[in-house]
Formats: structure tokens, sequence, C-alpha cells
């Protein structure tokens, strides 16, 4: 019997070997005759490891060789440290920072000599968006928001549990432009419909503006928010194919199912700024909630016409607030071209919006959201002290749902489960577990801004301001932000024209 196995196992063994080298033959001659990789002819067969650990880098670099402050878009400190806050476990560390403080664009806060008692502190006042212009004004409690998000872009799942965290933590949650969805619904959190350029789920079957859709929608929204731009791709359309529209997808934003669905690269009414302002009075007329706007930055033409048009008609016609998205801004997917090198970073943008708002004297009409990697306190103080009055953050969020940076959005294989439809690895996501941890994340957000104010000598966030902070310009050096952008006069309109803007920008 055992020589009977030995026969087996060495037969066995030569059908393999001899399998194993007729395919190394096979390959090696693959290898040297294909054209398209040169590695491949001249290294055939070895060659492809270079393929394997191609693919395989992008996991492991941020495990094995990246440092704590190497990685982009968002280093391991920075997503260590919102871990740590959506579990509730204190961004506390220990020896030092490893944050280099010689670095160039790096935000340093002006300490206090004599830092506000706590007895002294003063809750971080709510903000009434629309107070005076609409019918029902929005009350915002929360500096930190829930950017916009699609469902579609990220999964049910991932959906739910920003609903219910958003509600917990008492902040606003943005549809996205793919309209409202049941379960953005589920916690009963304050929401703020977005109406892309395909007006998904506030349209008619011809893909324009539906009244009678709106009116029913302002029954479960606070606001309504137009996006003509976002950070990450101005300028870009899409086609969402109809193998994905399914009939849950169809009737959520008001298209055929099965059908492709197109979205054109901007609003086909809104073709300056005079049509922006007619379609916001018409939205806010209908619906009686605030409207505002989305919008990437790219020069300072677009917001001074803005502010020249509403100055022009009156204020009742602007908007009740400008979401500003810099070009750092985030997508599920978007042309590396255009995420590169489009439109302006929010650290530019922000000051030059605030300040033309200043000159016009419509900061206390218009309010401002700041977006754009701003997913750490100091970096939402920082918003703050330029004249932000709100902070949006997707990837904060996305990171307290348990994102780990794999980079595969558009791939639909999200490990998380936060950014894909298959079933399998939405199982990953618990919702009843995670939708504490949003809600962790942005109290404990808010919590630590107000640190900040107080360091700085402030009673509670909503008093920071330009002086507070200081920007580094080159190794040790760094200049105050009032002197980097100094407050114009309010109502000035001494702002900077058309033509110079052009050429400035």
């Amino acid at each position: 019997m055992d020589g009977m196995m030995t026969v087996i196992s060495y037969s066995v063994g030569t059908v393999l070997g001899f399998a194993l080298i007729g395919w190394l033959v096979v390959a090696i001659i693959h290898d040297v005759t294909q054209k398209k990789h040169t590695v491949l002819r001249n290294y055939p067969v070895i060659g492809r490891l270079r393929f394997f650990f191609e693919n395989l880098g992008e996991y492991f670099r941020q495990y094995f060789f990246a440092g704590d402050r190497d990685e982009m878009p968002f280093n391991r400190a920075t997503r260590t440290w919102i871990y740590k806050e959506a579990k509730n476990e204190g961004g506390i560390i220990g020896f030092g920072s490893t944050n280099d403080l010689r670095q160039p664009g790096t935000i340093l806060f002006v300490n206090h000599p004599y830092p506000v008692l706590e007895e002294d502190r003063l809750p971080t006042p709510s903000l009434v968006i629309g107070e005076g212009y609409c019918r029902h004004p929005f009350e915002a409690r929360s500096i930190v928001n829930v950017s916009g998000m699609s469902f579609g872009a990220i999964s049910a799942p991932a959906v739910r549990a920003l609903s219910r965290g958003a509600a917990e933590a008492g902040c606003w949650m943005d549809t996205g432009e793919g309209g409202l969805s049941p379960y953005h619904l589920e916690g009963n959190c304050d929401i703020i419909m977005q109406i892309g350029t395909a007006k998904y789920g506030i349209r008619n079957l011809d893909g324009s503006f539906s009244p009678d859709k709106s009116r029913e929608l302002a029954k479960s929204v606070k606001a309504f928010e137009i996006k003509l731009s976002q950070g990450a791709k101005p300028g870009k359309g899409g086609v969402l194919p109809g193998s994905k529209v399914t009939e849950e997808i169809a009737r959520i934003r008001g298209i055929p199912a099965g059908q492709d669905s197109i979205s054109p690269n901007r609003h086909r009414d809104i073709a300056d700024s005079d049509q922006l302002l007619d379609q916001i009075a018409l939205i806010r007329d209908i619906t009686g909630r605030p409207v505002g706007v989305k919008t990437a930055i790219g020069g300072w033409e677009f917001i001074n016409e803005l502010c020249d048009a509403v100055l022009r008609r009156g204020r009742e016609y602007a908007p009740d607030f400008l979401a500003i998205d810099g070009a750092e801004g985030g997508s599920g997917a978007a042309p590396q071209t255009l995420m590169d090198h489009m439109a302006l970073p929010i650290a530019e943008a922000l000051p030059r919006v605030v300040d033309s708002l200043l000159q016009s004297d419509l900061k206390g009409r218009i309010r401002v959201i700041a977006a754009g990697r701003l997913v750490t306190s100091a970096r939402a103080a920082w918003a703050l002290c330029v004249g932000a009055d709100f902070v949006n953050t997707a990837r904060g969020f996305m990171f307290a749902l348990g994102c780990i940076q794999a980079l595969r959005c558009h791939t639909n294989t999200c490990p998380t489960g936060v950014t894909t439809h298959n079933k399998r690895l939405q199982r990953g996501l618990v919702v009843e577990e995670k939708y504490l941890r949003v809600a962790n994340y942005c109290r404990n957000m808010n919590k630590e801004i107000d640190m900040l104010a107080h360091s700085c000598g402030c009673r509670h966030a909503r008093e920071l301001k330009r002086e507070h902070v200081r920007i580094v310009q080159s190794a040790n050096q760094s200049i105050a932000l009032n002197m980097l952008y100094p407050y114009p006069a309010v109502g000035s309109r001494e702002m900077v024209k058309p033509a110079a803007a052009s050429v400035a920008a």
C-alpha cells in the first residue's frame, strides 16, 4: 500500500512539474512576443512581479512605508485623530507633536496670555439662515455639518448612519445631487436638499425644474442648495449608465429606470448671475425655505458679479448662503486633471469671497459655508477666523464611518462598505454602531473648535477673528491672517473691478 502511495505521489509530482514547465514556456513565449509591455519583453515572467506589487502597493504602502505625516490626501496622523474622536477616545498624544511647524501653510493659533476662565465661557450660539427673507428660516445649531454625498455615490447603510448620527449630534446633512432618499430621512435630522445640474429628485421627466416636487420636498427639508460646481471637478457633467439606474434609483431621482441619465456640466436655465438670482427667488417663493448656492471659485469675477447683481436688484434676491468648495474637495469619481488643477484651494478662495461680501455689506445677509479638506478642528477653526459661519466636510464623516482611504470609491469595491453597492461589502458597515461614531466626531469637532477659541481668549468659537491665527510663510516665519488678508471697509464698494480681477486671477 505504501508503495502504491509513493508511485501516485511521484506521478502527481511529475505531472505538476511538467505542467509548471509548460506554463513557463508558454508564458516566456507570450511575454517575449507581445508588444504592449516593454518590461515583459525584456524580462519575461519575472517582469510580471512588477504589476503584482504595483497593484498591491496602494494597499500596503500606508502600513509599511509611509510616515505619519506623509500621505495624501489625508495622512495617517489626521486619520488616526478622526478615528479616535469618532470612538470618543480623545485626541490625546504624548511626548510632542509630529507636525512640522516650519512648513509653509501651517496654521498657528495666537494664544491669549489670559485665556477665558471656564465660568466665563459661553455656548456657541446658533445662526439663523434666511431670517427675514423666507417664510421658514433655518436655525443651524452646529458649526460642523455633513457635506453633500449622494445616495449612489455612497451606500444605503452609510446614508442611514449619517442621517442618524447627524440627528444625534444636531448638525445638518446635505443630500448631494442624487436626490432625497428614504435613507436620508431615517434619522429625522436637518436636511439641505442639493439641486444639481440634472435636478435629480426635483425634476420633471424632461429634466426641467418641478415646482410641485419642490413644494413636496419642502415639507421634509430645511433648505435648498443650487449646486453650480464642486471643488473636485468644476465644469464636469456626467452620465449615469442605464445599467445602474435601478428601480430605486429611478424613483428617487425622477428618471426612467434602465436608461442612461445625463448630468449637464451646468444648469441649462442658469447662464449668468441674474438668472441664478431668478432661480433662487423662484425656489424660495415656492418652498418658503432658504435657498443657497454651492460653488468652487476659480477667480474673483463670479463673486464680484454676484454681489453687484444683488446690490442692483435688492437684498431679497440674494442667496441665503454660499457654500464655497475648495479645489482640494473630494468626489467619488472625477478626472485627475480636474482634481489636480482646476479651481482655487479653500485657503485662497475663502478669504476673497468673505472680503467681497464685506465690501458689498452682504456678509450679514449671506451665510458662508466653507468646505475642502476641513476635517480637523484646527482647519475648521481657521475657516471661522477667515469669516466662515459653518464648515462642511464629507470625507471627515466618511472616516468616522470607517473609511480607510483605500482610494477605491470609483470601483464599487470599497472594503469598508461606505462607497459600494456590493451587499457583501456593505455588511461590514453596521449602522447601529457607526451612527454613534458620526455623532461623536461632530460633537468633538465642535468641542475642540471651542477649545481653540477659549485658548485664543474668545468666549465661544463665533468670536474667532483673523487676528487669532497666523500662517507659516517659510521656515520659522509666520504672518498674522489679518495682515495677509486685511479686513476691507464694510460697504466700501472699492472692490476689485471685474477687468482687474481677471488679470489678478
